[in-house]
């Protein structure tokens, strides 16, 4: 073991510096700076090398934690980034928004008194390197085969699983209907957590290996569009990681009303404007208004940061559970209080007011149970406990449902879940209809887009093996 490493017990944990919150309230730019070379090397080296890494266990890439920490404490920066890129199609954009405080530095084996390695800034720093040295090149394939897959859905599942597929050498058409690539990434993420010129930087590396991008391209039958049998008959094998976009709805007195709106509709709205685009004037924009998101995971902690940004008179985040028990990102929540978000803790909406638009959220109060079956605290209303919260903007950031694709696209053939996931083989990510196949949120349900990655680098694999023995099949036909 390398003598740099183990210096948890004399070196504290470190973020990478972050801007002030007068300041940050006031872009969106990233809130994070960037480690300085002996700094990310200080804190790498404060891996203790453990003989079981429960950091890559707890990892759904399974990337190789303490090999690239050790390179990097020894300064042997181009090693480390081939070790993390041989695991992770974009660890430039994991180390900016995956949730690391639930994921590998939660389960870091380091006593809770000396604090976990911080791993997400590191890798961060490990690829903004890497790409500033050119040590990032396309992965060309070797060989190139006569064969095509179609991949519906330019976002992390179906970018991770061209990149792997033209790799191998197949030809690789990605289709979306958005005029951008990187799905959430681009419409659904705020460019305080990832700004969009890395995705952009990721989409040209793909471009330049061979990925061919149909953008403004819908699915179905309707004008324009294109169906899912004429992509069956272009394509050896088709790959659907469309996401889920469908936001679940709220229910209750008014909840009809003006001024309610799903989250990512205006998450979208606000991604637009940053990139230029003209969006129409209204209520997607909480300049100068009392602002209520309901919810409490990574969505509502976006939305609430977003509106902070966009002028808001004040913004609050109703929760129906307390701190502990909330879903999001423990560091997104500091952050957004820090920013002057006020989190309105257990606490239940009811209803709505307003005549055409509204005015004010109707909300329980509540509290917490003894556990369910699943382990979590139940929760009850207090009694007498109903209380009104001035609003004129209502953003619902409940979670999403998947659209309902047989229907969309006229394919009654698609099997479906109960929930409206596409139903696959767990082993090959074959749907229903055979030479078709899915992965990422759509079959996962709404999830992490590291767990897209990881859904599309496997799905892409599969697909390889069964498009080659397909070919090995027919060619021994042919040979008898």
């Amino acid at each position: 073991m390398s003598a740099k490493m183990l210096s948890f017990v004399s070196v504290p944990q470190a973020q990478p510096p972050k801007r002030q919150a007068a300041e940050r309230r006031a872009d969106f730019n990233e809130i994070y700076e960037d480690f300085a070379r002996e700094q990310a090397a200080t804190q790498a080296s404060r891996c203790s090398q453990c003989g079981v890494p429960f950091c890559s266990v707890h990892c759904p890439l399974g990337n190789n934690i303490p090999d690239w920490l050790m390179l990097t404490a020894e300064g042997r920066l181009e090693e480390a980034y081939a070790v993390s890129q041989a695991t992770n199609t974009f660890p430039e954009i994991c180390g900016r928004i995956c949730p690391q405080d639930r994921l590998c530095e939660g389960n870091c084996v380091i006593e809770k008194g000396f604090e976990s390695v911080t791993i997400g800034a590191v890798e961060r720093y490990i690829t903004d390197t890497a790409f500033e040295n050119g040590w990032v090149q396309p992965a060309m394939p070797v060989e190139e085969l006569d064969s095509s897959v179609g991949i519906i859905g330019a976002g992390p599942a179906g970018l991770a699983a061209a990149e792997r597929l033209r790799a191998a050498g197949h030809r690789v058409h990605v289709y979306d209907r958005h005029d951008r690539v990187g799905g959430l990434l681009i419409y659904g993420i705020p460019g305080f957590k990832l700004e969009k010129d890395i995705v952009a930087r990721r989409q040209a590396l793909l471009e330049e290996q061979g990925v061919l991008f149909h953008l403004k391209q819908g699915i179905g039958s309707g004008k324009g569009e294109i169906t899912l049998d004429e992509l069956r008959h272009r394509h050896d094998a088709v790959l659907i990681a469309t996401g889920v976009y469908k936001a679940r709805e709220i229910g209750g007195p008014g909840s009809g009303l003006g001024g309610i709106v799903a989250a990512l509709d205006y998450l979208t709205a606000s991604n637009r404007r940053s990139l230029g685009d003209v969006v129409p004037e209204g209520e997607l924009d909480a300049k100068d208004r009392d602002v209520v998101v309901i919810g409490g995971g990574d969505t509502a902690m976006d939305c609430v940061r977003t509106a902070i940004r966009q002028g808001a008179r004040s913004v609050k985040c109703l929760y129906r559970r307390d701190r502990a028990n909330m879903p999001g990102s423990v560091r997104e929540v500091k952050n957004a209080e820090e920013e002057g978000v006020e989190f309105v803790w257990l606490a239940a909406p009811e209803g709505f007011l307003g005549d055409e638009t509204v005015t004010g959220v109707r909300a329980q109060r509540m509290r917490l149970g003894l556990p369910d079956a699943s382990g979590r605290q139940s929760i009850e209303p207090e009694p007498d406990g109903l209380f009104t919260i001035k609003a004129d903007l209502v953003i619902k950031a409940l979670g999403f449902d998947p659209e309902p694709l047989p229907e969309m696209w006229k394919a009654d053939d698609l099997k479906v879940s109960r929930w409206g996931t596409v139903q696959v083989e767990r082993t090959t990510f074959e749907t229903s209809i055979p030479g078709v196949f899915a992965a990422g949120d759509i079959v996962r349900g709404a999830s992490l887009v590291v767990w897209a990655i990881r859904d599309g680098r496997d799905a892409a694999a599969q697909i390889d093996r069964t498009i080659r023995e397909r070919a090995l099949s027919s060619s021994c036909v042919a040979a008898e």
